[in-house]
């Protein structure tokens, strides 16, 4: 009887592409609705800040007339008014200030401010904060208590109230802060974006958050420090110095970035109080917590698009830096890996 041989089919391997930790969290941060819309208004802000002063170049200390001062948009003015102040129908679209100057091209001008002021601070606050937390995490022992404590103390005063008092303190002719300050007085541009009362207004909101990213570095050291790869590293000679910046580290980075990027926001947000409280950029540099401030004396006049438009600058800087961070903390978070 003949038989039939039977060939088994050959299965054929396929090796799929292994992707990096921020590949694989790049994809998942393009998948996520909040994190794309973030993403895309974060890159818009920052392109409009870098963009903004070449396309639109601006002199707030020149810019003023008086004949057009507190109009409202010129899109809800009738047409004998515009042909009586001779404005076209979108020239002032935001409208003008107690000054006659165009709103739209202020709240614009301002987002070169409010984004430098938002990424040196926390710039500041992620490096000496980062530090802190890693040398309490990974020495341990009495500077570990000195350090908590310090953090402690720092996060028990109310944030705003800090900011007020540090920038207070920073406000004199020889402070560490002034002498700082001149010395960077040579860096071209820099003039443009920042005076001796905003830059302690930054210096002030980077120290306010130093704890926050204390802490969080200080339990990612604590819970990395007795892993196996810390072990074996140690156990081969490697200096602490380089465990905690080449192994170390760079596992801490997730956190501290999702934690930058929601910190930014609330930097915004702090620097906005801090110029409406007359502490940060000063007149007529376009701030929009400046800005808001100057409206304060007109919201009961009925001027309210004065207000409204540096708010809502505000409001929509605050949401992307916040929606950007939601993504980011989803992304990286290794539990919702598919």
């Amino acid at each position: 009887m003949a038989t039939a041989t039977q060939t088994a089919p050959r299965r054929i391997e396929t090796e799929r592409p292994q992707r990096s930790l921020w590949g694989d969290a790049w994809r998942r941060l393009i998948g996520s609705s909040a994190g794309r819309v973030g993403l895309v208004m974060s890159v818009l802000l920052i392109l409009l800040a870098l963009l903004i002063q070449v396309v639109m170049p601006y002199n707030p200390a020149r810019d003023r007339n008086l004949r057009l001062r507190l109009q409202p948009p010129s899109m809800l003015m009738d047409e004998t008014t515009r042909t009586r102040l001779k404005v076209d129908t979108w020239s002032q679209p935001f409208g003008t200030d107690e000054l006659g100057r165009n709103l739209f091209v202020r709240v614009l001008h301002g987002a070169p401010i409010s984004l430098t002021v938002g990424i040196f601070s926390v710039a500041f606050a992620v490096v000496f904060g980062s530090l802190l937390g890693m040398v309490a995490g990974y020495v341990g022992g009495w500077i570990d208590n000195v350090a908590v404590g310090i953090m402690d103390i720092m996060l028990a005063f109310p944030s705003i109230l800090l900011a007020i008092a540090i920038t207070t303190a920073a406000s004199g002719p020889d402070t560490l802060s002034t002498r700082i300050f001149n010395a960077l007085a040579g860096v071209p541009g820099l003039g443009r974006v920042l005076d001796q009362q905003l830059f302690n207004a930054m210096i002030a909101v980077g120290i306010v958050e130093i704890p926050i990213f204390g802490r969080i570095t200080r339990a990612t050291v604590i819970a990395l420090r007795n892993q196996e790869f810390v072990t074996a590293a140690r156990a081969t000679g490697v200096s602490g110095n380089r465990i905690l910046f080449r192994h170390i580290l760079p596992n801490s980075l997730a956190p501290l970035l999702v934690q930058a990027t929601l910190t930014m926001a609330t930097a915004i947000i702090s620097v906005a109080a801090l110029g409406f409280l007359g502490l940060g950029a000063q007149p007529p540099r376009p701030e929009w917590g400046t800005m808001l401030a100057g409206a304060r004396d007109y919201v009961t006049q009925g001027k309210w698009w004065y207000p409204a438009f540096p708010g809502l600058a505000i409001i929509i800087t605050v949401l992307a830096f916040n929606l950007l961070g939601d993504g980011l903390r989803d992304a990286l978070d290794p539990r919702l890996k598919k």
